[in-house]
């Protein structure tokens, strides 16, 4: 039992470190709201380049293998070392997801969709593990309601563009399409699937409920 403990003590610190590394993504969206896009396209662009080389390369170089398992294997979880279907790694992910937003989401929307998966996916990992004990679709009970609560709490303090009530609706809807795609079991990345879920639905919304409002006021 108490071997049980210790590696499952082992594990939420592994993770603990990982969803750290996962919260300095924050930068992303804080960042992105104050500079143009183009600024952020220049960033973004790039660095996912370069970090989806280096992945992708670890599969195919043993040089690069070698270095990349010995920086961050302990890293790692294990769908992302299967050489067979060759996956690529959350932060490439993350990367990736966040110059997709900034491409195709107006500026408001893609800053709070990202902030959710950063916020909300870190918060439902960590509350899952720690005390799920009831399912729901593929994850915990817990871990999806502290999606949902954190996402909320999101849209609550993020920018928004007239500071209008339904606005908060419309963030809050798009909290619990992330709190649901978060808890599905898909091919699809969730680094990748919930902020563009979330975004989506919140540009819908604005079309069709608040059509006056301009969503790229911000750019």
């Amino acid at each position: 039992m108490n071997t049980e403990l210790s590696d499952f003590d082992g594990a939420y610190r592994v993770e603990l470190i990982r969803k750290g590394i996962h919260f300095c993504s924050l930068s992303i969206p804080i960042a992105y709201f104050y500079v143009p896009r183009g600024v952020a396209l220049i960033v973004c662009i790039p660095l996912t380049l370069a970090f989806a080389a280096v992945d992708i390369a670890r599969y195919y170089h043993r040089p690069i293998q070698e270095w990349f398992y010995r920086s961050f294997g302990w890293l790692l979880r294990q769908h992302e070392t299967d050489t067979t279907r060759k996956r690529l790694n959350g932060a490439t992910y993350v990367l990736i997801s966040a110059t997709i937003c900034v491409i195709v989401f107006p500026k408001i929307i893609a800053v709070l969709s990202f902030a959710i998966l950063i916020v909300s996916d870190l918060t439902a990992a960590l509350v899952g593990k720690r005390f799920g004990k009831h399912k729901f679709l593929s994850k915990s009970l817990e871990g999806s309601l502290g999606f949902l609560v954190s996402a909320v709490a999101v849209v609550a303090l993020t920018p928004k563009v007239e500071y209008l009530f339904p606005e908060y609706l419309i963030g809050a809807a798009g909290a619990a399409v992330g709190t649901f795609v978060e808890a599905l079991s898909t091919e699809v990345d969730d680094n990748l699937s919930i902020p563009l879920a979330v975004g989506v639905t919140i540009w819908i919304m604005y079309h069709y409920f608040l059509p006056g409002v301009n969503v790229y006021t911000f750019g």
